[in-house]
């Protein structure tokens, strides 16, 4: 076969592939090699000195990942004298690195250990030395501790070649010579912080800090923002794909894991962003901004999944809100025939009943149901179902449960019975699907979440001259995000934090205000319990002549439904499968785990159409592939000041997201860094 050759390696004919090395011929074939400054995606270095092998013809041993296989060539990988060579080179590296093993973040996981289980089976015949350099814990996301450094020069040599860089070198401190960077901070020296140097470290030399990666698997640790997503949105894929300005596919990726992504261009609570590597260097990538910029800028009908062939099976959904309409989605494009079933006359669930349009525009929503319509996805509003046997009864073979959490929770308060004091859900419901809502002159709302905040604001649209959030949290720990926060005392809210409310003041049954006790310690317990203190004597009044309460929500499950709740009327269900008490009903979304957001009812309507699709028969695969498979660019090139870059708030422009995308760390160019095999797996 063209570009084959073959050699002979300890008496066995090996073939490979013409330019492979003798050490890469060699571990492809399965015969074993010790080496430590080669790596499958460098250069050949044949500093280390561990891989010699003996060739016929050549008088003295030779590095096996320097020297190219040749056709007919015969090499010998063990002999007393490689066997004495490797081990000189072995202690030669082991002199001045640390003893202390067991205190090693590599530890159980070095490169160097592996190999001195392998090579050295005594104590070693060389003075060891302490190099005593110092460690640098200075710089964002990394650790630099020099005195592990053995000079294999893998660090360099990823820094240049893999990403194009170039701040590591070698460098030297008395008679020591390590790796390290251009200079002593890594935002001075450019780099990029993409860590490709830690990838390739075999000691830990240079290592991710540990508070960073700790417990945490692999890839969440590396990539968090994708993971840290609970329906998992490649966000690096679709981030160059705006660098490129090929806004189609970068739409195209995010639609590959949820229905709604111009939604969550506006309303998502950005777990991501609260993780971000870059967050650690300066400031983390406007993520949000930047995909409702990405779907907005798509001017092409959004792509969507090509339905499977018909199964002939129905499912029943039983909620149009995030979860419920994703579910839908994705057994629609199963081939399941689905039918929602939605009490309100409008779909969208909280999208639309609890989201006021100021935040989340209708026609947004609008559009983005009718591409689950497209579908074939038959959406019957102003239908409520009552009992879970009326459904089955009609003939679906599987149910999908999303009720949400529509119905507002207040506090027993003395006074809290009566007119002028509700709770936010109605107050918001009756708003958004534009029945007659009126406020006081003074509103109070009780609450610290994004909820209580939308309140206020439509209080404030509504005509309320002063409106007050009071809460028990402190200011700086408010549940809901800080700029949702600030956009509404941009608009006059105030904000009165650390106060718990003990009673509504009244005269003649018309609501005077609010009494208060200040709050001096707040916490949330393992069960989700509110654990506060208050301080006696703190009493204080604030004038109102409206209340608000924003404390919550729960599930309205009819009487006689037929489904098992739990002690927080919550659906119970099969933590794996989502499946309740009922064999063919599933439960998804708010209904299941509380209120929580968007975004993870999304990624619980997901789950659900996984479980139903195994249910009925399918594989419960419902990944699609939507935007086209490009090789991303790894080499990122040099940019001086790229530690430094301000991120961009607000709407973005072309030049703006082509700038804020340009600020992401790349982190997953490292997962593609091929992962090195140890001596115990050939």
């Amino acid at each position: 076969m063209a570009g084959q050759l073959t050699l002979n390696i300890d008496g066995r004919d090996i073939a490979t592939a013409a330019g492979r090395s003798v050490l890469a011929a060699a571990l492809d074939a399965g015969i074993y090699i010790p080496h430590l400054c080669c790596h499958p995606d460098l250069s050949p270095l044949g500093a280390c000195r561990l891989c010699v092998v003996e060739i016929e013809g050549k008088p003295e041993p030779v590095s096996s990942c320097a020297s190219p296989a040749a056709d007919g060539m015969v090499v010998r990988t063990r002999s007393a004298r490689i066997d004495r060579l490797r081990r000189l080179a072995m202690e030669l590296l082991l002199a001045g690195h640390p003893q202390e093993c067991d205190t090693c973040n590599k530890y159980l996981n070095c490169e160097l250990q592996s190999l001195k289980q392998y090579l050295i089976d005594k104590e070693l015949s060389v003075r060891t030395r302490s190099k005593l350099l110092p460690i640098n814990a200075s710089n964002p996301l990394f650790l630099h501790d020099p005195n592990k450094c053995v000079v294999c020069g893998r660090c360099v040599r990823a820094c240049r070649e893999l990403r194009g860089v170039g701040v590591l070198e070698y460098r030297t401190r008395g008679r020591e010579t390590y790796c390290g960077p251009t200079a002593e901070m890594l935002a001075d020296s450019g780099c990029q912080f993409c860590g490709a140097c830690a990838e390739v470290c075999p000691t830990g030399a240079i290592a991710d800090k540990a508070e960073l990666v700790k417990g945490k698997k692999r890839r969440v640790a590396l990539v968090p923002c994708r993971y840290s997503c609970p329906a998992e949105i490649d966000v690096p894929r679709y981030l160059r794909f705006i660098r490129r300005h090929d806004y189609a596919a970068a739409a195209a990726v995010i639609r590959e894991k949820v229905p709604f992504p111009r939604v969550l261009g506006y309303v998502c609570e950005r777990p991501c962003e609260g993780v971000c590597r870059r967050g650690e260097v300066n400031q983390a990538v406007s993520i949000r901004e930047l995909k409702r910029f990405a779907v907005e800028k798509d001017g092409q009908p959004p792509a969507l999944p090509e339905p499977k062939p018909p199964t002939g099976q129905k499912v029943a959904i039983v909620g149009s809100g995030p979860a419920g309409l994703t579910a839908a989605h994705y057994l629609a494009s199963q081939g399941h025939q689905v039918t929602i079933f939605e009490a309100l006359p409008l779909a969208g669930g909280m999208m639309r009943t609890g989201i006021p349009d100021f935040v989340l525009p209708r026609h947004v929503l609008d559009a983005e149901i009718r591409d689950i319509e497209r579908l074939g996805v038959e959406i019957k509003t102003s239908t409520r179902v009552d009992k879970v046997d009326d459904l089955l009864a009609q003939g679906f073979q599987a149910a999908v449960i999303a009720i949400g959490t529509q119905r507002g929770q207040s506090l027993p308060l003395p006074g809290a019975d009566g007119a002028r004091v509700t709770n936010c859900i109605d107050f918001l419901r009756d708003f958004n699907l534009g029945k007659p809502v009126s406020v006081g002159r003074r509103v109070i709302v009780l609450g610290g979440g994004g909820v209580a905040f939308d309140v206020a604001r439509v209080a404030k649209r509504l005509g309320a001259e002063e409106v007050r959030v009071a809460c028990l949290e402190s200011r700086d720990s408010l549940p809901a995000l800080p700029e949702d926060v600030g956009l509404a005392e941009g608009e006059g809210v105030l904000v009165c934090p650390t106060r718990s409310a003990t009673r509504v003041l009244r005269q003649d049954g018309a609501v005077l205000g609010v009494e208060f006790l200040e709050v001096t310690s707040f916490s949330i317990d393992d069960d989700r319990s509110i654990q506060f203190e208050t301080c006696a004597g703190s009493e204080q009044t604030l004038p109102a002549d409206q209340v608000i309460f924003a404390i919550g929500q729960r599930p309205d499950i009819p009487p006689g439904f037929g489904l098992e709740v739990s002690s927080r009327r919550l659906f119970e269900v099969d933590a794996a499968s989502l499946q309740t008490s009922r064999e063919a009903v599933f439960a998804a979304g708010d209904a299941v785990t509380g209120t929580a957001s968007v975004v993870k009812a999304i990624a619980s309507g997901r789950r659900a159409a996984i479980a139903v699709d195994r249910f009925l028969g399918g594989r419960g695969d419902i990944e699609c592939k939507l935007a086209p498979d490009v090789p991303p660019e790894t080499c990122l090139g040099r940019q001086d000041g790229f530690a430094a870059l301000p991120r961009c708030t607000g709407l973005l422009d072309e030049n703006a997201a082509d700038y804020e995308a340009g600020r992401c760390l790349q982190c997953d160019l490292r997962l593609d860094i091929t992962p090195v095999k140890f001596w115990g797996g050939y």
